[in-house]
């Protein structure tokens, strides 16, 4: 993967159903979350050395996080339009221009394509008794040397409005580590029962989250 390099779906979007884009990519959103939403943040060790973070990033840029705890992912589309080429920014997230031609499209061993900005997929969820169809977008890639990373947000039709980061990071010490970070609010007001049990089961969906990329699920990478 290249770096440094982070590149977003831009801040306006009609498919998404929240306005906040791009909100989890600072991490005072855990502490001044938008209003009416509820943040998360946690993170974990899932190993350490170069060879642990690139097989961890290539896993999480393919959905390893979402497959490899059997929650299936599908209607992945890369979007062709030029708005979603991306922006260059710097370290400290200053648009720097227009990202350039689009990157080239990658695929896992079983087809899967590497996640870009703008590719949108439905997320299969179960939440207890309740089978849910959650459709998102990516709104920005983060691909740099000790960061690899994708956040998406919720389309029009997923129960919640949220904005969800998954981040893998290699630490000066060599450790790696798995960090998610969300926030989250109930759609409409009809979507509130299923949102307030989504609220009650998303630490356990995020601590399955939290060990998807351990080594023992390398079969995913």
């Amino acid at each position: 993967m290249s770096g440094p390099r982070r590149s977003t779906a831009g801040s306006v979007d009609s498919s998404l159903n929240y306005a906040s884009i791009g909100a989890t990519q600072n991490p005072d959103i855990v502490v001044y979350p938008p209003q009416g939403f509820t943040p998360f943040e946690e993170s974990r060790k899932i190993g350490s050395g170069d060879e642990r973070f690139e097989i961890a990033s290539r896993m999480l840029m393919t959905w390893g996080v979402h497959r490899n705890i059997g929650i299936p992912v599908t209607d992945i589309a890369r979007d062709e339009s030029i708005a979603y080429r991306g922006i260059e920014l710097d370290e400290t997230g200053r648009p720097l221009g227009p990202a350039g031609e689009a990157p080239e499209e990658l695929f896992a061993p079983d087809g899967t394509p590497y996640v870009t900005a703008g590719m949108t997929a439905t997320i299969k969820l179960s939440i207890g008794p309740v089978k849910v169809d959650a459709p998102v977008k990516v709104v920005y890639v983060i691909d740099e040397p000790d960061r690899v990373g994708f956040a998406y947000g919720s389309r029009h039709g997923h129960p919640a409005r949220s904005e969800q980061l998954l981040l893998v990071q290699k630490e000066k010490d060599g450790s790696v580590w798995l960090t998610i970070r969300s926030i989250s609010a109930p759609a409409s007001a009809k979507w509130g029962p299923t949102v307030v049990l989504m609220r009650r089961v998303q630490r356990t969906y995020l601590k399955k989250f939290l060990t998807a990329l351990h080594p023992s699920r390398a079969t995913g990478a």
